[in-house]
């Protein structure tokens, strides 16, 4: 028996395989181009040329008084359960009175920033721990662990520029950005995943898990763009309050022989301390006519001099 082919339905084939296909790229074009629209916005970052947070993109998703809220929160806890730990160091010890004496020298220069710092409740406290670690949470709260200090047998300017880089974090609002572009990382690319899914046909399982694995991975470059941008500032803050930059040449070196074995740098929320050293060594030019004013100006004062 032959086979008979009615008039016309192949052409409509055709043709509804065709509009199909257009949609298909509409459609995939549309996630290309949210994915490229992110892509550009996540290289937004404050540096410290632009000397203070200028409402960026992400300002949008998280407020500064929610973050601030929860940081002073999260830090009253933390600071309670080192003092019932015996850990919190009291106000009298010397590692206390060095950390604190350098925070309020750097903190004079904060407001050049962010101009919110001049209304946070800055805290300063040390915490008698091994961890080589410390960290300015939103809103000015300062925890240094004595393991830092004593591991690597900082100077004043070697702790001046970890001090300087944990404040930049802060000031910069990194904890902040990295919410809000964690927020639109994973949104887009849920988008992206549902995309590839439903236009090309491929496992929901797999687009999710890539999802999840691009997001992770996103997150994880900003948070080294951020490392470098607190670096930058960190220097300039210690340098402007006569703390000499190039200690952090030798704090890098001191933290390169410590962490030997460390992962690769780009499975790393930090970049390798080799490749800070090297960008630490690219500021030192612009900071250090900061320093040396620093250092007239301290002289200047001293002696009673007038110029």
């Amino acid at each position: 028996m032959g086979v008979i082919v009615k008039e016309g339905t192949c052409a409509h084939v055709s043709c509804t395989s065709a509009v199909r296909f257009v949609k298909s790229l509409r459609l995939l074009g549309l996630g290309v181009m949210l994915c490229c629209t992110f892509a550009c916005f996540a290289q937004d970052s404050t540096r410290p040329e632009s000397a203070s947070v200028q409402n960026p993109w992400w300002a949008r998703f998280v407020s500064a008084e929610d973050m601030e809220k929860t940081a002073s929160q999260q830090y009253e806890q933390l600071v309670q359960e080192a003092y019932q730990n015996r850990a919190l160091m009291g106000p009298t010890a010397v590692q206390v009175i060095k950390v604190r004496d350098i925070a309020k020298t750097l903190i004079q220069e904060a407001n050049r920033y962010n101009s919110r710092a001049q209304h946070w409740a800055w805290e300063v406290n040390v915490i008698d721990a091994s961890a080589v670690n410390a960290f300015c949470m939103p809103g000015g709260k300062i925890v240094v662990y004595t393991g830092l200090i004593k591991q690597l047998a900082l100077s004043d300017d070697e702790l001046a520029v970890v001090m300087g880089h944990e404040m930049a974090h802060a000031l910069l609002e990194h904890s902040r950005a990295r919410v809000a572009k964690t927020m639109a990382t994973q949104g887009i690319a849920r988008i992206g995943g549902v995309l590839a899914s439903g236009v090309l046909g491929v496992d929901p399982r797999v687009t999710d898990y890539m999802a999840r694995e691009g997001a992770g991975l996103l997150s994880l470059k900003f948070s080294r763009e951020d490392e470098q941008a607190a670096d930058a500032l960190g220097l300039e803050l210690a340098a402007r309050v006569g703390f000499d930059p190039r200690a952090g040449i030798s704090l890098w070196q001191k933290m390169q022989a410590l962490s030997k074995g460390a992962p690769p740098v780009w499975l790393s929320t930090h970049p390798s301390d080799v490749s800070r050293e090297q960008s630490i060594r690219a500021e030192l030019p612009r900071v250090m006519p900061l320093f040396e004013r620093a250092q007239h100006e301290a002289r200047v004062k001293a002696f009673q001099l007038k110029e």
